[in-house]
């Protein structure tokens, strides 16, 4: 007979609200009214507060006086300052996990890729972004430095609440993604140096960084 665990209000309103954030119903800039909140979750308050505190640690949420709780709004400024800070914490990450990516690991990731390449024929940036974090996952999850991977979990939850793909703003981008994954598996796959990998990882995010600031600098809105 299976137990099943419940989870505090506080854990839930949690669970919940950042659901919302990152899936973008609740997008950049929205205001997470508590009472509100709390009506439709079915309770107080008080677990709505505590879950809004842990979001705002996490960088999800903002808190102003006389304006509340809103969701951190981005920007193109916000844009490039998570993606430098990504590129380094998820370069050292994707490093110290390589000597633990097994053979099925790499098989994983590699059947990803093949998805994705084939989402580029008839192209959806909504789901080639859903893929990257798929692909990315399946090789930094496996960091043994905790506090790492939770900087690399926040970055990608930042990333997560700007809307719009940068797949989708960046022509060509998706297919040198693509490319430059099976670059960063076959030095895992051939035991490289960690700092190969490292910077391997580091500059496939910057890529993408360096490729969107060019594209919005030629077609400034």
């Amino acid at each position: 007979m299976t137990t099943q665990v419940e989870i505090s209000k506080s854990e839930r309103a949690y669970l919940e609200i950042k659901a919302k954030i990152i899936e973008g119903t609740f997008g950049s800039g929205y205001r997470l009214v508590l009472g509100g909140i709390a009506n439709d979750l079915g309770v107080s308050v008080v677990p709505v507060r505590e879950a809004i505190r842990r979001l705002e640690a996490e960088g999800l949420v903002t808190f102003t006086a006389n304006v509340g709780a809103q969701v951190v709004a981005t920007d193109a400024r916000e844009y490039q300052y998570t993606m430098e800070t990504l590129s380094l914490v998820e370069g050292m990450a994707t490093a110290m996990a390589a000597p633990h990516i097994t053979a099925s690991d790499i098989a994983r990731a590699e059947s990803i890729n093949a998805e994705m390449r084939e989402c580029l024929v008839h192209f959806d940036p909504q789901k080639f972004t859903v893929l990257n974090h798929e692909f990315h996952a399946v090789i930094f999850e496996h960091c043994s430095n905790l506090h790492l991977l939770d900087l690399v979990h926040r970055g990608w939850n930042r990333l997560a609440t700007i809307r719009e793909s940068t797949f989708a703003s960046v022509p060509g981008r998706a297919h040198r993604s693509v490319e430059e994954h099976d670059g960063i598996l076959d030095l895992i796959e051939g035991s490289a140096p960690a700092l190969d990998i490292e910077l391997a990882a580091r500059n496939h995010r910057l890529a993408t960084l360096h490729e969107y600031l060019e594209y919005q600098k030629a077609n400034p809105v």
